[in-house]
């Protein structure tokens, strides 16, 4: 499935050239560029993440059986804005991944 090219390019405009300074103490750093991570403080970058993260999880788990029980679904993952978490009921559960 292809994406609409200019969805692609408001996406790239968004995430390009980013800049941050930080503030400690009352002291503002030098801007620097930002080179990885989503986008601090934009509703968009939680859901960027999710989606990308979907897609990478349902492939690196394809074959995984293992997983935890809750409410009678078997569930292998969590994830939530940046984390991920991965769910086993034993540690050679874990390793067969």
């Amino acid at each position: 499935m292809g994406y609409p090219p200019h969805l692609v390019n408001l996406l790239l405009k968004l995430y390009k050239g980013q800049k941050a300074a930080v503030k400690v103490a009352g002291v503002v750093s030098d801007w620097f560029k930002i080179g990885k991570g989503v986008r601090q403080g934009c509703v968009l970058s939680p859901n960027l993440f999710n989606i990308v993260s979907k897609i990478v999880m349902r492939k690196a788990l394809k074959n995984f059986k293992g997983g935890i029980l809750i409410g009678g679904r078997r569930i292998s993952s969590l994830r939530c804005a940046d984390n991920i978490v991965l769910l086993a009921s034993s540690i050679q559960e874990l390793q067969d991944v």
